[in-house]
């Protein structure tokens, strides 16, 4: 059975962006390739060697992220009472306010604010709704958030 990938619609159109960025690539890996077989020995040749790795990542990369939108199921934000995938939530931590995207593991980005719904932040938020409290296990000790607003 295949996996099904949960993406946001924002999610979908960034890798949709990012797959034509790469297919886009494909000629000009091609022509350093071909120019690297012009200097000579393939067994010592550092450039050559270099081009078809930077071949073999984008090739990966590419057959990742069609697999990914073959098996996308995408998340709209419907439940605005409680937190689900696709959900922005606005948490408190005493003094200190954060704002996270809830999203599935494939868009998580949590330096742009993105965390994942299998995260244990994610984890502990799910189905949480405005007022209530979530506590995150870390390594440094539990961590206690309330949720301020869900958008």
């Amino acid at each position: 059975m295949k996996k099904m990938y949960q993406i946001t619609t924002d999610g979908k159109k960034e890798l949709e962006a990012e797959l034509e960025r790469l297919k886009s690539r494909r000629g000009e890996i091609a022509d350093k390739i071909a120019e690297a077989r012009d200097y000579g020995d393939l067994s010592e040749n550092a450039e050559y060697d270099a081009a078809r790795e930077d071949q073999g990542l984008v090739e990966s990369r590419i057959a990742e992220i069609e697999d990914i939108l073959m098996n996308a199921e995408l998340i709209t934000s419907s439940r605005k009472s409680t937190v689900g995938i696709g959900s922005k939530v606005e948490l408190k931590n005493g003094e200190k306010t954060v704002n996270y995207h809830v999203v599935g593991p494939v868009e998580a980005n949590p330096i742009e604010g993105k965390i994942s719904n299998e995260s244990p932040i994610g984890v502990a938020l799910m189905g949480k709704k405005e007022g209530e409290s979530a506590t995150v296990s870390t390594p440094k000790g539990a961590i206690e958030y309330t949720v301020v607003k869900i958008s």
